[in-house]
């Protein structure tokens, strides 16, 4: 599908196409207030690009979502630096790109490595043709995050939610430089949404309470306590990854709705966002209440694509659709990791701003530093860019390209290792040694075009596959990225043992999730 057809089709085009960069629907009111921005940023979990009205759902109700697109700015072409949740954590916190981390797959809930274990193997058993890194399962106490930085610059800095950075506590939010930690702990999704949750660093509320309400209940408190304090508020929320609790009153309303598109069909997953809908309009709420919403930048993002493989609720249904995107959450093409992203910004974002412009969960960093008038230290290595020329409408961004290092295999989804590089709008994937004579196999698309990904240009364009594939080897050896290595132990006529079985091979869908 044509990307200029798709996105005019469900109303995101007029605006977002208009120019090449970032146009908008109405002016600035006011000037921006002197006093230091607050930051509320909601990241979801598992929520794809469709999954809102304003990004062009049918079937999915959010309309405090929506109300905050049209009071901000909404971009079409964000990325998160990973298909799965901790490394594109990470990079938020950081500012830094996954492979420079080694935190490259949702490995937070699990004990450290030995010390003397490599994440990089030499050799592996001889039924084994490719290696493959594992990733680093915590976020190091040597990262300077984002609320460090803000923190030494007088803000109250708060976490509330989903951490998934470090089974030991050490390396929790609190060592991490938040005040407030609510919820952030190791585990990569709670036990149970409704109370009693068995989480660590969550009360359990009264007996069956909502987690995704408790959840607010605390980000509300949080703004109240601090409302006459510069704040930093990460709300996090559990929701909408598994085990897919879901209030079963709302799940009724969606019985029998049916989707025009007919792509999107699960009650669980409509009822899951509407509770985060309504978290989304309580803040904003108390925001207004409070009369800080004039001083409050709000910034909503997923931290991967949406959930395509598990089958959910007594009639084994995805938990959504991104069409037309292709493929989702733990796959390297545009369903994994292409997100929503609004930004409102009052007295600077103009009013139902689009944005076409390419940026990347890498970018949150630096963009926040400078809306709160905060300098980077001079030793501090960033991978990201300020994305505030674009918010402000005053210019476009410098680099030429954004990166997504993933290379891990994942059977439930059929994802292959890979790397891969998007450059205006082309995007180059680089599988690595599944080509012919054990080469890396490639993979080129014009998004533009197709933004499907139905279309290898590949052989079509073999100079655009040379200069974007240049572009990968030159973010790999920038970041020092682990990439995978043919295992020089290698017997083709070997077979995997029961103490090293094979995992790379295909597997049906499963019905739990990949984290």
């Amino acid at each position: 599908m044509n990307r200029r057809d798709f996105l005019k089709a469900v109303g995101l085009g007029a605006a977002a196409m208009a120019l090449p960069g970032c146009a908008s629907a109405g002016q600035a009111t006011g000037e921006a207030a002197k006093r230091k921005p607050n930051f509320v940023f909601i990241l979801i979990d598992d929520m794809g690009w469709m999954d809102a009205g304003c990004y062009g759902s049918k079937y999915y109700e959010t309309p405090n979502i929506d109300k905050l697109a049209k009071e901000g700015i909404l971009f079409t072409d964000a990325y998160a630096a990973n298909p799965l949740c901790s490394p594109t954590r990470a990079s938020i916190l950081t500012g830094k790109y996954p492979a420079r981390l080694k935190i490259t797959t949702p490995a937070g809930h699990l004990p450290k490595l030995p010390a003397e274990r490599p994440l990089l193997a030499k050799q592996g058993p001889l039924w084994q043709r490719i290696i493959t890194p594992v990733s680093r399962r915590y976020l190091p106490l040597q990262e300077y995050t984002i609320a460090e930085a803000l923190k030494e610059a007088g803000y109250k800095t708060g976490f509330i939610g989903k951490w998934h950075l470090g089974k030991d506590s050490m390396y929790w939010p609190d060592n991490q430089g938040f005040d407030v930690n609510v919820g952030g702990a190791g585990n990569p999704g709670p036990p149970s949404y409704h109370s009693p949750y068995r989480l660590n660093n969550l009360k359990d509320g009264p007996k069956g309470e909502y987690i995704t309400d408790r959840l607010t209940d605390e980000a509300v408190k949080y703004i109240e306590s601090n409302r006459k304090n510069p704040f930093l508020l990460f709300l996090w929320h559990f929701g909408v990854h598994g085990p897919w609790g879901h209030k079963e009153e709302v799940t009724k309303r969606y019985a029998n709705k049916k989707d025009p598109r007919g792509k999107q069909n699960n009650p669980i997953m409509a009822s899951m966002l509407k509770s985060i809908d309504e978290s989304v309009g309580r803040v904003m709420d108390k925001l207004d209440e409070l009369k800080l919403n004039e001083n409050t930048i709000v910034i909503f993002f997923s931290d991967n694509g949406g959930n395509t493989h598990s089958r959910i609720g007594p009639d084994e249904l995805a938990p959504t659709n991104n069409y037309p995107l292709r493929g989702g959450k733990a796959t390297i093409y545009e369903g994994g990791t292409r997100e929503p992203l609004i930004v409102r910004w009052p007295g600077v974002v103009k009013r139902g701003s689009r944005c076409s412009e390419v940026v990347s969960s890498v970018d949150f960093y630096p963009t926040i530093l400078e809306m709160s008038g905060v300098k980077p230290k001079p030793e501090q290595k960033l991978d990201g860019e300020s994305i505030v020329p674009l918010l402000k409408q005053s210019g476009k961004l410098k680099r030429k390209a954004i990166f997504c290092h993933f290379p891990h295999n994942t059977p439930a989804t059929g994802n292959i290792a890979g790397t891969y590089v998007r450059s205006g709008d082309w995007k180059l994937i680089r599988f690595y040694y599944k080509g012919k004579g054990g080469k890396h196999r490639y993979e080129l698309y014009n998004l533009d075009e197709d933004i499907s990904e139905t279309n290898n240009l590949a052989v079509k364009y073999p100079q655009k596959v040379k200069q974007l594939d240049e572009l990968i080897e030159g973010h790999l050896k920038k970041t020092g990225a682990l990439v995978p290595i043919p295992n020089p132990r290698y017997d083709p006529n070997a077979k995997p043992t029961e103490k090293q079985p094979r995992t790379n091979r295909k597997q049906r869908p499963q019905r739990r999730n990949t984290r």
